[in-house]
């Protein structure tokens, strides 16, 4: 970010902190206003963080992985597999033994 860039994102954080006191004054402390005077804090929590960016020499990314795909088949599993299994589904337990 520029300096003019983060003067003019200052001066914008300072405008919404000015209008939500502003709304609070007239709506009182609403859950909306609320809502609007932590919005307004965690843009400024961003703004610095990326100001402190700027600030820090940049680290190189992290190698990509490769990531092993593994295909899960469509077919239907042998009914073996599901032997004494309990059913955890609606309706409690239920025992696959027949």
């Amino acid at each position: 970010m520029t300096s003019s860039e983060i003067v003019a994102l200052r001066r914008a954080l300072g405008q919404l902190r000015q209008c939500v006191g502003g709304l609070r004054a007239r709506y009182g402390d609403v859950a909306a206003v609320q809502r609007l005077a932590n919005d307004v804090e965690r843009m400024d929590i961003d703004a610095t963080e990326l100001v402190d960016l700027d600030r820090t020499p940049r680290q190189r990314e992290a190698p990509r992985v490769e990531r092993e795909v593994v295909v899960v088949p469509d077919t239907p599993y042998d009914p073996e597999f599901w032997h004494d299994a309990d059913d955890e589904g609606l309706g409690g337990y239920r025992s696959h033994r027949t």
